[in-house]
């Protein structure tokens, strides 16, 4: 390429180059206002379950619904090494919130918390795992029950549940205060010491936002 060339495509380069900075300025998860930091902090319709130390210096809180692909391939690819790395160390508490989409995700969210607190996130997990084999399954509420069943609940238990109006009320209050309070639009939407990601997200985007705060 000849100088006369180069200097030609000098202002394309330059143009492409702000362009990328621009891009990745907006890529960046906005900082928390003082709305959000009380939102995220106000108590919610249903208690939070905290996986981690209560004295980790960061939180990380998901919200989540049970039939969103994104949100099960993050469960899958990038929460294990999550876990491992900052959760089981005691450096992050994380916190899953419910934010069902559809009704199928609510009954969802239902038969996992019907479990109890120290086995929800297990059902969750596993939902996740197999999602494909029960969120857009035909007689998808059969393959739900089926899921869950395997996981240790009882088909009256399941039933109970179901069938338990003041936690369906509870699980759509939580989809509502998210929507209202913090104008969440889509699943997963993370929030990391109140700074918010919107997407899935690879363990390299949260060693970003965490390595600071763990020095």
């Amino acid at each position: 390429m000849s100088v006369l060339d180069r200097a030609r495509r000098l202002p394309a380069a330059v143009a492409l180059a702000l362009a990328l900075l621009t891009t990745a300025a907006l890529a960046e998860p906005s900082a928390p206002t003082p709305a959000v930091i009380d939102a995220l902090k106000a108590e919610q319709p249903l208690p939070d379950i905290v996986e981690g130390s209560a004295e980790a210096p960061a939180t990380i809180i998901e919200y989540a619904s049970m039939t969103c692909v994104h949100c099960a391939a993050f469960h899958r690819d990038v929460w294990p090494a999550l876990k491992a790395k900052y959760v089981d160390r005691g450096r992050v508490k994380f916190i899953l919130r419910e934010l069902p989409l559809d009704p199928l995700s609510i009954a969802a969210f239902m038969l996992a918390r019907c479990a109890g607190p120290e086995k929800r996130d297990a059902i969750l997990d596993r939902l996740f795992d197999h999602q494909d084999e029960w969120a857009f399954a035909e007689k998808a509420l059969i393959k739900l029950k089926a899921e869950v069943l395997a996981a240790g609940m009882t088909e009256e238990g399941i039933d109970a549940c179901l069938q338990d109006y003041d936690l369906l009320d509870n699980v759509k209050k939580m989809r509502n205060v998210a929507v209202d309070k913090l104008d969440l639009k889509g699943t997963p939407t993370f929030f990391v010491n109140g700074r918010r990601i919107d997407g899935e997200e690879g363990l390299d985007g949260f060693d970003q936002i965490l390595t600071p705060v763990m020095r």
